[in-house]
């Protein structure tokens, strides 16, 4: 077995409750962990840091292996979980603690980043002039245990911290832009549209995948964000394709779903809002007991021989 590759990544977003999340459970990411960087004080405590004397700013490290998820992929994920035009804070947070900054571990990294922050500016996206910093990286201090993988801890708090301060909305706003519905009637099928824009099901044992044997990852049909792998597809013998749980599962959200005279948690893709299916608790019991059970046709199966080509090289590592 390769011996694995690792590399730090450090980023200044804000709450770092919100930057933990969208990096978690990545292909390749080793470990994130919330933190304290870029002032001059050893080991800061939250309280200290939030008082804006300190210099420091909360911040994510990010261990990864680069030969697996690269530190551009990083980098396009941080920048879509911030506002880069706000030199005061983010969103509800004010103050230096809550500045954004990439923090460069190496030369390599400052030009990625400086190149990244370049071409978001020439994209036209914000009319705003981008502002986020590019520093050096110094010491990180990780932060106190409590603040650790908050948003798996304190689920509910966390959402609603995250929808109360801005930044869903943000993000909405700017990056998750629902797609043009006479565009989508071009581009799907009757069948792709009905499932994912009208809450539509398809009929079981008469759609694409219920069956697939093919090694491979499928990706939500209108964004073409991965949402399962086949190491994870089951037959679950009611003729739709079904897993024990998704590559990523900040890629979902969950739904109560009373239609029909019954209460269920529906599925949907986050970024594009896709209805795909619900998720069930009579799934395997080995494997945490879900049921994933998911329409084909909110479903695009890329074979694993194809990822590379396909821009997905990092999800080769679900097959290894």
């Amino acid at each position: 077995m390769e011996k694995q590759s690792k590399e730090r990544a450090i980023f200044a977003g804000g709450c770092f409750w919100c930057m933990v999340e969208p990096f978690d459970q990545q292909p390749g990411i080793i470990q994130v962990e919330s933190g304290y960087t870029g002032g001059d004080k050893p080991n800061p405590t939250y309280e200290e840091v939030c008082s804006n004397t300190t210099g420091h700013r909360e911040a994510v490290e990010i261990t990864f292996d680069p030969t697996i998820f690269p530190y551009e992929k990083l980098l396009q994920i941080f920048w879509q979980q911030i506002d880069p035009t706000d030199s005061g804070g983010q969103f509800h947070d004010r103050g230096e603690s809550y500045k954004t900054a990439i923090y460069y571990t190496n030369e390599r990294q400052k030009e990625l980043a400086e190149a990244s922050k370049q071409q978001l500016e020439a994209s036209g996206k914000f009319t705003k002039p981008i502002v986020t910093d590019i520093l050096p990286a110094k010491t990180f201090y990780p932060a106190e245990e409590k603040h650790q993988d908050y948003y798996r801890k304190q689920t509910f708090h966390y959402q609603l911290y995250k929808k109360g301060s801005g930044r869903a909305d943000f993000i909405k706003k700017h990056w998750n832009k629902q797609p043009d519905q006479t565009e989508l009637k071009r581009k799907l099928t009757p069948l792709q549209y009905h499932v994912t824009q009208e809450n539509g099901t398809e009929r079981p044992f008469d759609n694409e995948y219920w069956d697939n044997n093919e090694e491979g990852i499928y990706v939500d049909i209108v964004s073409g964000v991965p949402l399962f792998s086949t190491k994870d597809q089951y037959d679950a013998g009611c003729g739709w394709p079904s897993f024990t749980k998704p590559i990523n599962r900040n890629a979902l959200k969950e739904n109560l779903d009373t239609s029909h005279g019954m209460r269920r948690i529906e599925i949907r893709s986050d970024q594009a809002d896709s209805h795909l299916g619900h998720v069930f608790d009579d799934g395997p019991r080995d494997k945490g007991g879900m049921r994933y059970c998911i329409n084909s046709a909110a479903l695009k199966f890329i074979p694993k021989s194809e990822l590379e080509k396909e821009g997905l090289k990092e999800y080769l590592a679900l097959f290894e």
